[in-house]
């Protein structure tokens, strides 16, 4: 592959002053801000009984399994500059030989969960005007998406104009709106403009009220560890909304992100979603005009970082849906050493193949304006 790859989903770690510093002043004194938490450790605090969350375990790109538990009581002086500062997420792109990234925020996602909405929409309008200095720092090579609390449809069609305006390239969107969910009629207004605007909406895992980061470390049955298979589920949520609620019937130009869920379960998943229309006539009859799978190549983009089931199916290749991700700085990301995963788990691509999910659908779906 001759051009470096471009991560469709690395993330920052909000730095102390995002929301104080960029919030309106009528919610300053209730802006998310960092505190010691009670063993003395970095942590971001909200209004509203949201749990702080520390800082440290949000940054372990790199770090060891065995050695994740210090990062638990790590403070913004012990991880990296990287996660805020973009001269230094220029030098971790190229240690990790990235030539860009799409950035999705950290804290914002814990955020989503949050019961007030027009908190939420103060918070992220904050954070937006954080992320346009951030990605000013890296023209073509930091690409940011901004954050919505979906308070109602005129709102996020105000924030998707926002920001657009503010050189965006697309929207990080909550997986539960306040009102009706995304199937509904009322919000086909707000999908013609992300047309119109030619911006993708983006969900990412863990912004669902009911599979948000709480329940990733502690789900409702088993060993720990059930939360972690379990989180890619919010997004399949989402999607099956979207799906079989006709949203890209009714607007075949839209462009949904599914972040940081793996690939590897899309195949099936498709199979499953022309099974339930085909052999089980449960009344989809003039919602949809085609088998679900086709919706789901041409208007679904999925992000995954260090799944190598994701290149296994030729006919998915062949689409626009899969797109590679190093999730920095994430704990799963796969930086420094995503050139040494890539060269394995992509082994039996052409080179032709490799270029198209590792660069070109991420340029294509976020018509990015790369070096």
């Amino acid at each position: 592959m001759n051009v470096l790859p471009i991560s469709a989903d690395s993330h920052i770690v909000e730095p102390p002053n995002c929301y104080i510093d960029h919030i309106e002043p009528a919610w300053r004194d209730r802006a998310p801000r960092v505190e010691k938490n009670a063993h003395g450790v970095d942590a971001y605090v909200f209004e509203g009984g949201q749990s702080p969350i520390p800082i440290g375990i949000m940054a372990a790109a790199g770090v060891p399994a065995s050695e994740l538990r210090r990062m638990r009581r790590a403070g913004y002086d012990e991880i990296t500059p990287a996660a805020w500062d973009p001269t230094a997420r220029l030098e971790a792109q190229d240690i990790d030989g990235v030539g860009g990234e799409i950035i999705f925020a950290t804290v914002g996602m814990v955020l989503c969960s949050h019961p007030d909405y027009a908190y939420k929409t103060a918070c992220f309008q904050a954070y937006n005007r954080w992320l346009a200095g951030f990605c000013a720092g890296g023209p073509n090579r930091l690409f940011g998406l901004a954050q919505t609390a979906v308070e109602s449809v005129d709102q996020t069609i105000a924030e998707l104009e926002a920001a657009k305006a503010a050189g965006m390239v697309g929207m990080m969107m909550t997986g539960t709106p306040q009102h009706a969910d995304y199937d509904h009629p009322d919000y086909d207004a707000l999908w013609a403009c992300a047309v119109d605007l030619d911006l993708p909406i983006c969900f990412h895992i863990l912004t669902s009220k009911d599979s948000d980061a709480a329940s990733a470390f502690r789900p409702s049955r088993g060993h720990a560890a059930n939360g972690f298979m379990n989180i890619i589920r919010g997004v399949q949520d989402v999607l099956g909304v979207m799906l079989f609620g006709g949203v890209f019937e009714r607007f075949p130009d839209l462009k949904m992100v599914v972040a940081e869920g793996d690939a590897g379960w899309v195949p099936h998943y498709m199979y499953r979603a022309d099974h339930a229309v085909e052999k089980l006539g449960i009344g989809l009859q003039g919602v949809l005009s085609k088998p679900p799978s086709e919706y789901i190549k041409q208007n679904v983009h999925f992000t995954f970082q260090d799944d190598a089931t994701a290149y296994r199916d030729p006919e998915l290749l062949a689409t626009k849906c899969l797109m590679w991700a190093n999730d920095f700085p994430h704990t799963d990301s796969t930086w420094p050493d995503s050139q040494t995963v890539l060269a394995t788990q992509t082994a039996h691509l052409s080179d032709a193949q490799r270029q198209t999910v590792l660069r070109d659908n991420v340029v294509d779906v976020f018509n990015l304006a790369v070096a």
